[in-house]
């Protein structure tokens, strides 16, 4: 970040109404500075390239190359810039790619503009951002079977939970406390994405982990 604490930003979007939008809504709060714009992907890395802005907030759809590919291009270039994402979409199919590509950030475009601030101010301090109904996208797909297997032990006892077993039992069982069988089961519907016993058995049977 700059040491006067002003923030440069360079703004990535496809339309025009859009990009003179954000410019005037950063160049008239004190504590920010524009330093360009670009029209794509492919001009958005040129240009943070030659204007080393402290955050770039891209767009993901655009006709001049991809948001997600331009993040990925200046992630593998180490570039100082932090890239927040800022869009109308907030699918799967948008959201995980860019934050997988190094995005430090994804907010959606109806986001208040105090949000926005802080928000810019975050990711050029390297915190992430995210808008709440991002984050539990997120944090679902993170929990997806595959990305977070369940271990032996919460298989255990999740295949005791089918039976009807209860805690006491399935402590006796397996010899472990009845905390350690509370804790098994707040893993498994997390992993899950579930709130209960008969949730988790349900969703283990319909993803095959029991059989």
């Amino acid at each position: 970040m700059s040491d006067d604490a002003t923030v440069s930003v360079l703004i990535v979007d496809d339309h025009p109404v859009v990009r003179d939008g954000l410019r005037g809504m950063f160049e008239s709060a004190p504590g920010f500075t524009v330093l360009g714009e670009a029209s794509g992907g492919v001009e958005a890395v040129e240009k943070a390239a030659a204007l080393d802005p402290d955050v770039i907030l891209m767009d993901l759809r655009m006709p001049g190359g991809a948001g997600v590919d331009a993040i990925r291009e200046l992630t593998r270039r180490s570039a100082r810039a932090k890239v927040l994402v800022l869009t109308t979409y907030d699918t799967d199919s948008d959201t995980l790619p860019a934050i997988e590509a190094g995005a430090t950030g994804y907010l959606l475009k109806d986001a208040p503009r105090d949000e926005l601030f802080t928000a810019v101010r975050a990711a050029a301090e390297g915190r992430t951002v995210l808008s709440p109904a991002v984050a539990s996208r997120l944090v679902s797909a993170v929990r997806a079977p595959g990305n977070e297997p369940l271990s032996a032990r919460e298989r255990e006892v999740l295949t005791l939970v089918a039976k009807g077993t209860s805690n006491r039992e399935i402590a006796r069982v397996l010899f472990i406390s009845e905390a350690t069988v509370k804790t098994h089961l707040t893993h498994l519907y997390a992993k899950l994405s579930v709130k209960d016993r008969a949730a988790a058995v349900a969703v283990a049977y319909e993803r095959g982990i029991l059989g």
